[in-house]
């Protein structure tokens, strides 16, 4: 009888100690024409990220040209005055690097990533796109119908629907927050080369921009190579633009954007509130994430859980533009779906969520659970340059300091239960929420009517 075979185990491995971590600080600088530059050095990434940010906010684009900041950013990647659109492509994509771009409130940002071996490639091509982008009239006349081929698709999008409903709602018509960020059919088809290269000439320069750059900068001169390529951008040096005072309506409401038919009803309940530059900001973050940031949240907890009503509900807070002095403003709100039937019964047991809130506050392990999730995942969370980079323009933006997310998790560990329900309750009261309904008016308007919780209105989908 042979022996019977052995197995050799290698010991099992053991966690090692934590390593202390903190949200990585930036050096900040100027460049002789202006530019201000954040670098960040991660060892480790080897996939550099850059965030550039220009001062040209959407209540800048001229009267009745709404999306010209899109069009605008979006032209960015088609073409300078050295490389055709299909050529630029093909540079970039020689380079391993991505460029993306967007328009928003408080302003236009571009986005590249790309291996730091050809990072000095890579960044002569963003900065020839901003030194001397081509906008040719082929190239926006192409923009333009794409962007009027997707309003049909985001007005058939509930959720869409939904946020453009509540922005309407919440803001005066006069305000450039009343209306789409891409811009209307109406105002998109009105854009052409012209308006395009007269919106950059205008509001794009060198002296109000900021570039974020976040990676393994081993080895590399950043100094020299920032003067060879963005450093090589002109301009005037013309004064930021002052960021104007918003008002808005949340007096309790009801709007239902009919869609009849509709076998769910999008819920998009909000309102507005400071910016990050409140002291309330960290205890609100809190609560928030309590209320409806995650499927273990108090809204989950009834709505899915219990009631089976909806895969999910969220609540959010979003900064939408902020202010040197701090009057900057954010939306607050909650999002969800649920099938049309429960549309009553589900906004009666939301609205009971936030009364007993108000009523016997938060506990102790939600807020523990809380903390844990949002200050303990932050090392993953900033795991790419991308995200570092990201939220450092986020920083810059909002006129923060560079320290600012180093802080905010230090004060998100600080704050207590009690002050994280003060937070939430004052964030959302049940009497001053504006709420939008994407769904058949036929068979929610009563149902919504009797709960009382403000007028009801209904609207076309269209």
């Amino acid at each position: 009888m042979s022996e019977l075979a052995t197995m050799d185990f290698h010991p099992q491995p053991q966690a090692g100690q934590p390593k202390p971590w903190a949200f990585p600080a930036p050096d900040r600088g100027t460049l002789d024409n202006g530019l201000t530059v954040l670098r960040c050095h991660r060892p480790g990434q080897q996939v550099v990220a850059v965030e550039v940010l220009l001062a040209a906010p959407l209540e800048a684009e001229p009267a009745g040209l709404d999306g010209v900041a899109t069009i605008m950013a979006r032209a960015f990647s088609e073409g300078t005055d050295k490389l055709s659109a299909e050529e630029f492509a093909a540079e970039l994509e020689r380079c391993g690097a991505t460029l993306d771009a967007h328009a928003d409130h408080p302003g236009v940002r571009l986005s590249l990533e790309v291996p730091v071996s050809r990072l000095p490639k890579a960044l002569g091509l963003l900065a020839d796109a901003l030194r001397a982008p081509a906008f040719a009239d082929s190239e926006v006349e192409r923009l333009v119908r794409n962007r009027l081929d997707e309003i049909p698709h985001e007005t058939a999008n509930p959720a869409r629907r939904a946020a453009k409903e509540l922005s309407k709602e919440l803001f005066p018509a006069t305000s450039r927050m009343s209306r789409p960020r891409q811009g209307t059919e109406e105002t998109v088809q009105k854009i052409d080369s012209a308006a395009v290269r007269a919106f950059f000439d205008k509001h794009v320069r060198p002296a109000t921009s900021a570039a974020v750059i976040v990676g393994d900068l081993t080895g590399v001169d950043l100094d020299a190579l920032l003067a060879e390529t963005l450093g090589d951008w002109t301009g005037s040096s013309a004064e930021p633009r002052p960021v104007p005072s918003v008002a808005a309506d949340d007096t309790g409401r009801v709007v239902i954007v009919d869609r009849p038919g509709a076998v769910q009803t999008q819920l998009l309940i909000g309102r507005v509130g400071a910016d990050r530059h409140d002291r309330v900001w960290p205890a609100q973050v809190l609560g928030t994430y309590c209320l409806g940031g995650t499927l273990t949240s108090r809204l989950d907890r009834v709505l899915r859980e219990e009631k089976g009503y909806t895969y999910g509900v969220r609540a959010f807070g979003q900064v939408l533009r902020a202010a040197p002095d701090g009057t900057g403003i954010a939306m607050l709100a909650i999002s969800g779906s649920v099938d049309t039937p429960n549309t009553g019964p589900a906004l009666d047991d939301l609205w009971t969520v936030l009364r007993t809130l108000a009523a016997e506050g938060l506990t102790d392990a939600e807020r523990d659970i809380a903390v844990q999730n949002l200050v303990g995942v932050a090392p993953l969370k900033f795991e790419t340059a991308a995200a570092v980079a990201g939220t450092l323009a986020d920083q810059v933006e909002q006129y923060l300091p560079d320290d600012y997310q180093a802080t905010l998790y230090q004060q998100l560990a600080a704050t207590g239960t009690v002050e994280a329900t003060a937070a939430a309750v004052s964030a959302f009261p049940v009497d001053r929420l504006v709420t939008v309904l994407v769904g058949d008016a036929a068979q929610i308007q009563e149902p919504v009517k009797a709960l009382g919780i403000g007028e009801v209105t209904v609207v076309s989908a269209e």
